[in-house]
């Protein structure tokens, strides 16, 4: 049987892992710093698998990432849909976090669900300057999901579509 200490310590420490992934989706670098020079680990995910870098990313926030993988944040860590940060980068435009991701060693051609890689989330979403960074570290559109050809002709189509896309 739990003491009570004991069920409040866990509470403590759940409400201390909230925090951490609120400073990370808002960017706040030097708090989630001091978090993780207190203890909280590194790769710590909330339920949905999502990493504090995979929450930093997808939100934005260049210098939380930075911090993150420099403090040695696993690069390719996935969620529970299969979706890594680089994935999440590539949907939303974020050309300078995929640079520093890329730059830690992102796997390029990551499976993100279903046979979704990065450079078909950028051309699925127009996002064409994506889609070249990505094409110039290697990564194609000819890959083994039956989407390729739509993402090629999304990709030619993106000038036209772009203006019915929500800004993120």
């Amino acid at each position: 049987m739990k003491s009570v200490a004991a069920g409040s310590e866990e509470n403590r420490y759940r409400e201390f892992q909230k925090l951490a992934f609120a400073h990370a989706r808002c960017g706040e670098t030097n708090a989630l710093a001091g978090m993780i020079r207190q203890g909280i680990p590194l790769n710590l995910c909330d339920p949905r698998g999502n990493s504090l870098l995979l929450l930093a990313c997808y939100h934005g926030h260049l210098e939380t990432a930075r911090m993150l993988l420099k403090a040695g944040a696993e690069v390719d860590l996935r969620n529970s849909k299969g979706q890594t940060a680089l994935g999440g980068v590539a949907f939303k435009g974020h050309l300078k976090l995929a640079e520093l991701l890329l730059w830690h060693g992102a796997d390029i051609h990551a499976d993100n669900g279903g046979g979704i890689t990065p450079i078909m989330f950028a051309s699925m979403f127009g996002r064409v300057a994506m889609v070249s960074l990505l094409e110039q570290h290697g990564a194609a559109l000819i890959k083994i999901h039956p989407l390729t050809r739509r993402a090629r002709l999304l990709i030619l189509l993106a000038p036209l579509i772009r203006p019915f896309i929500p800004k993120s």
